[in-house]
């Protein structure tokens, strides 16, 4: 056994465990970054102004700047959302998640391509780490030890299942998105600086499907709870639709996306998930980046706390302010999701109300800032109510 104890061992290097791993190491932690094999997940690769400058995101990362977003409602209308004085950000996750990894470990983190296995508590406090080790050609099982492990290794995750258990099993949506050749112009379906989201249930019988411009690429793709629906078929069917099906693809990229945050997030004892492995999308939106790199920085917050302490009570610190910023936001989307995204008809309406300038404005103010607008309560009454008439069948066709 190596008998190298680091102060805390971070399980999977995407946008919440890199950004974990970074803020330890330059609070002086000794950290080990295991990351499984670099995979690239299925993501729209939007980024908020907010986080850009909370994360200090450069800009040559930026592969594309949002000026206004396309909502297509099932009878293919179609509503224009444009974004004033601001813009959204895209990312390419094939480069984006790597420059993440490699700040890491410019500011002390060890890296190590290793497959998490399991975890055990040990008698002298210490916690016990297996994985396939992939640095070499012999795939080794071999073990590390820690004083706190960070399980930030996606949805349906392992560190979760074994720390957690029954409070691991959230829903989740399958994601499934194709990169694609950007076409050479602009034409009807597709603009360089527009995402059109499709909410149609012959793409996606309970979320949407997507085009997202990503500069010289683009990423075309749906999400879907339903395991009957065929992803695949779908996403072919939008490139039939919108005259991309001879576009080169360039990857293909599939992967669960948890719908629902966990109701804890640490096992009392010195494991504490985060990110995806906590739930920490947004629902309705599917949105996830800028909430696991705030959520991977709240984590080592208080995993550095605990360090200091030994008190595994600073562990709960974590998730409290997440809910505390995020929770009421997550809930809103939430009965979004739940009732506009249930059948077509809904979702016919909910496009529709994508008209209202009170609707856009709040929209955008509200993601571009990533906190609710509280500036202007009599545009929130008013967008209540015009959201009671629509549920009510009130309003004109």
């Amino acid at each position: 056994m190596n008998q190298t104890v680091y102060d805390v061992i971070v399980v999977g290097g995407g946008p919440s465990g890199a950004t974990a791993a970074h803020e330890l190491a330059l609070n002086g932690a000794s950290v080990l970054l295991l990351e499984r094999a670099f995979r690239i997940k299925p993501c729209g690769g939007a980024i908020p102004p907010a986080m850009i400058e909370e994360f200090d995101i450069p800009d040559h990362l930026l592969v594309a700047k949002i000026r206004s977003a396309r909502m297509i409602s099932p009878s293919s209308q179609c509503v224009d959302m444009p974004i004033t004085n601001s813009y959204v950000g895209m990312v390419d996750r094939e480069h984006f998640d790597p420059w993440l990894r490699q700040r890491a470990v410019a500011a002390g983190a060890e890296q190590l391509i290793g497959s998490f296995k399991s975890f055990k508590h040990r008698n002298d406090g210490l916690i016990e780490v297996t994985f396939q080790n992939k640095q070499d050609s012999k795939s080794t099982l071999q073990t590390r030890c820690c004083r706190a492990l960070v399980g930030a290794d996606g949805a349906r995750s392992r560190v979760a299942q074994q720390a957690l258990g029954k409070v691991a099993d959230v829903p989740w949506v399958m994601a499934y998105h194709e990169i694609l050749e950007s076409p050479a112009q602009n034409n009807a379906f597709y603009q360089s600086d527009r995402c059109d989201v499709w909410y149609q249930g012959a793409l996606s019988p309970d979320f949407y499907a997507w085009i997202f411009p990503h500069g010289p690429s683009i990423s075309v793709g749906m999400g879907s709870a339903d395991r009957s629906f065929s992803s695949t078929e779908s996403v072919q069917r939008l490139r039939q639709m919108t005259g991309l099906a001879e576009q080169p693809i360039l990857r293909r990229e599939g992967a669960p996306i948890p719908m629902k945050t966990m109701r804890r997030w640490d096992d009392g004892r010195g494991v504490i998930v985060c990110g995806d492995a906590a739930g920490v999308v947004a629902p309705a939106s599917g949105e996830g980046i800028y909430y696991a790199m705030y959520c991977g920085r709240l984590t080592a917050q208080c995993v550095s706390e605990y360090l200091c302490s030994q008190d595994p009570r600073a562990l709960r610190q974590a998730r409290r302010t997440f809910m505390r910023q995020h929770g009421r936001v997550f809930w809103i989307l939430g009965i979004l999701q739940r009732f506009w995204y249930g059948s077509d008809k809904r979702r016919e309406k909910f496009v529709k109300m994508c008209r209202d300038a009170d609707v856009q404005r709040l929209t955008w103010e509200s993601y571009t800032r990533k906190k609710l607008v509280r500036h202007d309560p009599l545009a929130h009454i008013r967008v209540f109510f015009k959201d009671l008439a629509e549920l009510a069948g009130l309003g004109r066709a």
